[in-house]
Parts: structure tokens; sequence; C-alpha cells
């Protein structure tokens, strides 16, 4: 029996498709926002409750502002509240493609 790919491997193979490797692209900078808010939070010892509760909305909403499984597109007013929550400054860069 084949063994299955490592995510690399798989990674790698689907990111060889044209349209797969644009969305893919298209994507990147809404992961990076999202791992750096669950970095921050987890740096801090906080919970998804612990920061809703501070910014006054749901653990759902953090939940789905967290999740590399959600495509929306958090708001700038609620990364900044979430931001000020956690005592954290937030760096925003433009760059040449």
């Amino acid at each position: 029996m084949k063994s299955r790919p490592t995510f690399t491997e798989f990674k790698k193979k689907a990111l060889q498709d044209k349209e797969v490797r644009i969305e893919y692209e298209r994507l990147g900078p809404l992961f990076e926002i999202k791992k750096e808010l669950i970095k921050a939070r987890l740096q801090k010892g906080l919970t998804q409750e612990d920061v809703a509760k501070m910014i006054g909305t749901s653990k759902s909403n953090i939940s789905r502002l967290e999740s590399p499984n959600s495509s929306v597109m958090p708001n700038i007013a609620t990364i900044l509240k979430y931001a000020d929550a956690l005592g954290c400054n937030i760096e925003f860069k433009l760059t040449a493609r």
C-alpha cells in the first residue's frame, strides 16, 4: 500500500498547478495576519475566550478570525482592537511585487 504524501510533498505538487499557485499566493497575506494574531495571543498566555471578553465579542468570532479555514478577511478595526487588547502594536508595510 502506498503511503500518504507528507504535507510538504503535497504542497509542492499542488503548487505546480498554476491556478492553485495563484490562489495560494493571493491568500498568503491573510494567513500571515491570522498566524500573527494567534502567535501574539499565545505569547500573552491568553485563550480565545479571554480575548473575546477583552474586546467585547464572542469566542466563536475570535475562533473565526484566527481560523486558517476561514477565508473571510478581518476588518482593520477588529485587528486594531485585538492588538490593543493584547498590548501590541501593528506594523503594516507595502512592498513591490
